[in-house]
């Protein structure tokens, strides 16, 4: 709890210090040109749709748009040879076997890429068409290696996805407040600006990492490459409609987090804000929840176990199981903390939804804000616990 509020009270003096600019971005007269690398696996239903929206981008410097198909066994590939036709500067890479996860496609593609910027989109995502022209001009900076904008969920129908569609705002809002303490620690992959140069130095996304936009962005932090974000423009996502599939992808999150941690754990201390704020910010945000779990399940315990003795002892001696004091709640300090913190998470989440001009008086929307605190909230210590369980047994398959 104390750790919760530390760091709330923490993101609210990074917002107020910085308000002014928040949704502000450099403009440059650069000619920057840029290459798109699109890894694909079976996304014969939003493959088009993404295409149609990165050549919608109002950015005339697009050298080329590269889609590294990786053995689809649907549509795919006859989609994008139809869509060859229509837009000469697409590029297609079939693979002869398939990579078995992201990064590899997009190592691919980087290979054959001439442009001096590096674009990476998620084959079921669809950048807004002022992207590149709000994002480009953080290059003009020499140390900036990567840029990032906020990712928004495109489907928002069942309950689910709006519950995710919360999250996505909220999560965007705490990068960008990140950014002023030089703490981005990812880029996603629904789209992300990289200078070719840095990605080079880098030598490309880690092949065995399943969150390999995270492990790309430390080890650019590592190596001493700044990374910004775009506030004033935005990427949509297809988000899981249903909670196994939502479940499943959180937990690759949660595995790839891990293989970071043990990566760079050695880090701790030493480069810059990655050892003293990164890492540690983020093993608390992973393992928090699980302690709280922890300490849940603890206090559950031996709250049974001195009810089952109270009664087996009780019986014995004879005297009365149940009195009238058992129905008294007795209120604690702990209770009251939980409730306290509640309400704070609740009114920090209607401010963020409000500065990023999410409409919060729908009463379907004031409905889902609690559950998204509360859902979120027992959630996922599950989902970490899964997570140790399948990285121990060896299981770090991407599909």
């Amino acid at each position: 709890m104390f750790i919760s509020i530390y760091m709330l009270t923490f993101f609210l003096i990074l917002y107020f210090r910085n308000r002014k600019n928040f949704f502000s971005y450099p403009e440059t007269k650069e000619k920057r040109t840029v290459s798109f690398v699109v890894p694909a696996f079976n996304e014969e239903k939003t493959i088009e749709d993404t295409l149609k929206h990165i050549f919608a981008i109002d950015y005339p410097y697009i050298k080329e748009v590269i889609v590294v198909n990786d053995c689809s066994a649907d549509n795919t590939g006859k989609i994008l040879k139809r869509l060859k036709r229509k837009y000469k500067k697409l590029k297609i890479i079939n693979n002869k076997v398939n990579l078995g996860n992201a990064a590899r496609s997009q190592n691919v593609g980087l290979k054959i890429a001439k442009g001096d910027f590096i674009a990476i989109v998620d084959a079921d995502s669809f950048p807004a068409e002022d992207s590149l022209r709000k994002m480009i001009g953080y290059f003009d900076d020499d140390n900036v290696g990567a840029v990032t904008c906020p990712v928004l969920a495109r489907n928002k129908n069942t309950f689910w996805e709006k519950l995710q569609e919360i999250e996505y705002i909220a999560i965007s809002f705490g990068r960008k407040l990140l950014e002023y303490v030089d703490a981005i620690y990812v880029t996603p992959g629904p789209l992300a600006l990289y200078r070719k140069k840095a990605l080079d130095d880098i030598h490309g996304f880690d092949k065995d990492n399943l969150t390999q936009d995270i492990e790309a962005t430390w080890h650019l932090a590592a190596k001493g490459w700044n990374r910004k974000m775009c506030l004033s423009t935005h990427v949509t996502s297809q988000v899981p409609s249903k909670l196994k599939s939502w479940f499943i992808q959180r937990r690759r999150w949660n595995v790839g987090g891990l293989q970071c941690i043990y990566k760079y754990g050695k880090d701790i201390g030493r480069k810059g804000m990655l050892g003293y704020f990164i890492i540690p910010f983020f093993v608390i945000n992973l393992f928090l929840g699980l302690l709280g779990l922890g300490i849940f399940f603890y206090l559950t315990t031996t709250r049974i176990l001195s009810k089952y003795l109270y009664t087996k002892y009780s019986i014995i001696a004879g005297t009365p199981v149940i009195t009238f004091k058992e129905f008294y709640i007795t209120p604690n300090f702990l209770n009251y903390l939980g409730v306290i913190l509640f309400l704070i998470g609740l009114v920090y989440i209607l401010m963020i939804l409000s500065i990023m001009r999410f409409i919060v008086l729908k009463k379907e929307n004031i409905l889902n804000i609690p559950f998204y605190l509360i859902i979120y909230l027992v959630i996922y210590p599950f989902i970490m616990l899964d997570s140790i369980y399948h990285i121990s047994r060896g299981k770090r398959k991407w599909r």
